[in-house]
């Protein structure tokens, strides 16, 4: 399995359409606010007084409304930071440039309609004019000219890989009744996956520092892990350990063969901060200027702060949709979409199982990285 040309989001924006569905992502990207408002200040004084472009990417923008939202919170940082007037008549002739990049799977249909109603996104006489462009392709390859770009942000999209490594995909190492990584899941298959993580994001920061300019700045937000142990690695895996539960309950009834299953691996790994700090340091590409971990409840719609789930049978109807509107291209390009409706009314319900016991969090890893001036 090729993430450069599987992995996509549910399309369209119907009920389980992913931008029905991605209120999680909404949480992540407000949560860190503050971070890229500081990047953004950092990256617009760099730019000369007058005539000038400010270049911003988003990379694994996805369809809907959250791919309009970093659009939103780009040009309201702009905003606030020209209030001053000093500001904003030195920096009269800015414009800014947006690049929304993903895979050519991606809705970018839904993304070009949906902007006809952000039309206000520009308003206001402080906000320079901005200007949005598609741009698909996997951010595993180069995809700017050389020091063209003064922000990248990426949200939620760096726990995807390039690939599943190939040493599974071709049943070298299985990973038997697991579609990540499970409790039972071999160490030398664990490994593999870490690896394929180490590879991408060397290549990512590589790839990315060439396109930066010298000052330019990096924010990124993915899912991590809390422990540093492997083996114990944490409720992103309980989430996909569910779905596999979930798959192996139709093979179990005889919806499907178990060789399906077994043969199904997300091309994934959800990193540690601390091997995240570790490859960053060991590129040299990057200073790092903020780095955290935070958690957000593997219910969308719980914005609470307790430690108990109070409707875990909705709780679990919420993450079920949630995780299908990321999955469900995947499964049914691999196992077919007859099983599709039956699966996830199945997840919902392990999924409120899990919950009766603790509320579960995803954590989650913010970085702002800052190319060094050259």
């Amino acid at each position: 399995m090729e993430a450069t040309r599987d992995v996509r989001m549910a399309t369209g924006n119907g009920e389980n359409s992913y931008a029905a569905n991605s209120r999680l992502q909404e949480k992540a990207i407000l949560e860190t606010r503050p971070v890229l408002r500081k990047a953004i200040e950092d990256v617009y004084t760099l730019l000369s007084a007058r005539r000038s472009t400010m270049v911003v990417a988003d990379l694994g923008c996805s369809s809907g409304p959250n791919t309009l939202l970093v659009v939103s919170e780009v040009m309201g940082a702009i905003r606030a930071f020209t209030r001053n007037r000093k500001q904003s008549e030195e920096r009269r002739g800015v414009e800014v440039q947006f690049f929304l990049n993903d895979l050519p799977g991606n809705d970018f249909n839904l993304v070009f309609r949906s902007l006809e109603h952000y039309d206000y996104l520009g308003g206001g006489k402080e906000a320079p004019p901005y200007y949005v462009a598609g741009l698909p392709g996997s951010y595993y390859r180069k995809l700017f000219p050389c020091r063209s770009v003064h922000l990248i942000h990426s949200s939620y999209s760096l726990m995807w890989r390039s690939k599943v490594p190939e040493e599974i995909s071709n049943s070298t190492h299985l990973n038997e009744d697991n579609i990540y990584i499970g409790m039972n899941t071999p160490f030398v298959v664990i490994k593999l996956f870490q690896e394929q993580f180490q590879k991408d994001f060397e290549l990512f920061l590589t790839l990315r520092s060439k396109e930066l300019v010298s000052g330019g700045r990096m924010l990124l937000t993915f899912i991590g892990r809390k422990n540093e142990d492997m083996l114990t690695h944490g409720e992103v895996s309980t989430v996909f350990e569910l779905v596999a539960k979930s798959i192996r309950s139709l093979v179990l009834k005889g919806r499907l063969e178990k060789e399906k299953l077994d043969s199904f691996n997300l091309p994934y790994y959800a990193p540690s901060v601390k091997e995240v700090k570790e490859l960053i340091e060991k590129n040299s590409l990057f200073d790092i200027d903020h780095i955290k971990l935070f958690e957000s409840n593997w219910d969308p719609q719980d914005d609470s702060d307790g430690n108990v789930t109070l409707e875990c049978a909705t709780s679990g109807a919420n993450v079920a949709k949630c995780i299908r509107a990321v999955l469900e291209p995947l499964i049914v390009d691999h196992f077919g979409e007859e099983i599709i409706e039956e699966l996830f009314v199945e997840y919902g319900s392990i999924v409120a199982e899990h919950l009766e016991k603790a509320k579960a969090k995803y954590p989650i890893i913010v970085v702002s990285l800052k190319k060094p001036m050259h």
